[in-house]
């Protein structure tokens, strides 16, 4: 199996010498945050969580991106949750970026290596903790389930990105890559996380503009992002956020690949009705 690099925050909190300004950016439709805002200061802790603390970096907000929260979670040796999750209605991505994960889910057990993936439908039956002696971190993705009638609830599944092939784009002679752990055509799923990888020089060589809400976490490499009317250079460990119709494209920039963990809401009819 490929060697993966993912990049993870180690917290910790700046020098009183260091310069303030940095490369955060919030507009009206995209944000930045840089891994250098990624302090011990900005952790959040999460009730039923022992030995935990989290990163959150994205949550609903009116008017921008609505959909989905997007945390970063550390857990110490020994910390984990038997009651994870507080929303019944909602269903959750696991990706595991640092260490080893240990899952319970609808009475399976699952040790989660680095590059481990979950998808856990809503009201599933799940707990997690770290079993090994060093800490463990991963993406948790929560969304809402929007049901369908006469469209089944997806079903839990544990894998690894290591045994996922990758899809190549056409006409792109391998440059740009999208790993899919669900297919696209699968209705039952109202949500994608997968991820992208692009060869050094690799471009999506327009400027995509859709309905999708996007999370993009860089997991290695670097480049420039088209995000609205601004090119923003990125690298890994910084996250995007982007709301709906964002304009948005990329020049991956070398040396080696450049690849995110990518968030968005698919294959259900827009709302009629805002704030229902």
């Amino acid at each position: 199996m490929p060697h993966r690099n993912y990049y993870a925050p180690a917290g910790g909190l700046p020098p009183q010498t260091q310069l303030m300004t940095g490369r955060a950016i919030f507009t009206d439709a995209y944000a930045v945050i840089p891994k250098g805002v990624m302090g011990d200061i900005v952790t959040s802790y999460l009730p039923h969580w022992t030995q935990t603390r989290a990163w959150i970096i994205a949550r609903p907000l009116s008017g921008f991106a609505e959909t989905f929260a997007q945390y970063i979670v550390e857990v110490a040796p020994g910390g984990g949750s038997n009651r994870p999750e507080p929303d019944p209605k909602a269903q959750a991505v696991l990706f595991v970026v640092e260490g080893e994960l240990d899952i319970e889910l609808d009475g399976q057990h699952h040790r989660m290596a680095e590059g481990g993936y979950a998808y856990i439908p809503p009201s599933a039956d799940w707990s997690a903790h770290n079993k090994t002696d060093h800490p463990v971190k991963f993406h948790w993705i929560r969304k809402q389930y929007e049901p369908v009638d006469g469209i089944d609830q997806p079903d839990a599944f544990v894998t690894n990105e290591k045994l996922t092939p990758e899809n190549p784009m056409p006409d792109t002679n391998g440059a740009w890559a999208t790993t899919r752990f669900v297919q696209p055509d699968d209705l039952r799923h109202d949500m994608h996380v997968n991820i992208v990888t692009f060869e050094p020089g690799g471009v999506i060589p327009f400027e995509e503009t859709h309905v999708m809400e996007h999370g993009l976490y860089v997991l290695e490499g670097k480049a420039v992002y088209k995000l609205n009317s601004d090119w923003v250079e990125v690298e890994a460990g910084d996250f995007m956020w982007l709301r709906a119709f964002c304009p948005q494209a990329c020049y991956a920039g070398g040396p080696g690949k450049f690849r995110y963990l990518l968030y968005k809401d698919v294959n259900r009819h827009p709302k009629l009705h805002i704030g229902r």
